[in-house]
């Protein structure tokens, strides 16, 4: 039976669970806990100072008010590069790969800042949807426009973790199914691809972090249209 190189972005099951569920919970088991003593770890040092330069950085563009957001961004960074760098490893799962789990995510996250907007200022909120000096033909067109867009919002950033993340996962999946194919017929080939692969992994690595920022980014972005 030939399975699909897709097959590795199904949900596994086991005894009728679906691991996404373990996938989920593992980075809040593995992140260290901060306890009572002064002196502490390095990996929960790297923590904390990772936490404060994200922080400082991603609520720089922000006023005031957004600032009560700091703890959710936070979380959702430590979070998103947990599954997205424990996804990675042989024999494992990567829920960001699935789309309907991040629109479960980027839709109740958009939709608090759509809200937050039109309950604090809703003047301003509203004002985005028409640029300043419009002429009168092209309000209609502009409100609709604006409006398809903002509603579009949540789905890019949706489907740009998982199309980011699904073609590194394939990428790997060809060409490490490639080398274990020339292996005994080319050798000289199969290193190269082997170092390739190599190469590639690193790069996916290196996504996998780039893109869980961007979708914080992006998420702060938006928030700073409604503060």
């Amino acid at each position: 039976m030939t399975l699909s190189l897709f097959d590795q972005f199904e949900s596994p099951v086991l005894f009728h669970i679906p691991l996404i569920v373990l996938a989920i919970a593992l980075p809040w088991v593995l992140l260290p806990v901060p306890g009572p003593r002064w002196i502490s770890n390095p990996l929960l040092a790297f923590q904390g100072w990772f936490i404060k330069q994200f922080t400082s950085q991603i609520l720089l563009p922000l006023n005031t008010p957004g600032h009560k957001w700091a703890l959710l961004f936070a979380s959702l960074i430590l979070f998103l590069l947990s599954i997205n760098v424990l996804g990675l490893l042989p024999y494992t799962f990567t829920p960001t790969t699935q789309l309907s789990f991040n629109l479960g995510l980027a839709v109740p996250l958009w939709l608090a800042t759509v809200i937050y907007g039109m309950r604090t200022q809703p003047t301003h909120a509203l004002g985005h949807l028409l640029p300043e000096g419009t002429p009168t033909a092209l309000i209609p067109v502009l409100v609709i426009i604006e409006t398809i867009s903002l509603f579009i919002r949540p789905i890019a950033l949706g489907v740009r973790l998982t199309a980011n993340l699904t073609a590194g996962h394939l990428l790997i999946q060809l060409i490490s199914t490639a080398t274990f194919v020339m292996l005994p017929i080319m050798p000289t080939v199969a290193i190269f691809t082997t170092t390739l692969l190599l190469l590639l992994t690193l790069l996916e690595i290196a996504v996998a972090m780039i893109q869980a920022y961007v979708f914080v980014l992006l998420l702060s972005l938006y928030l700073q249209e409604n503060v």
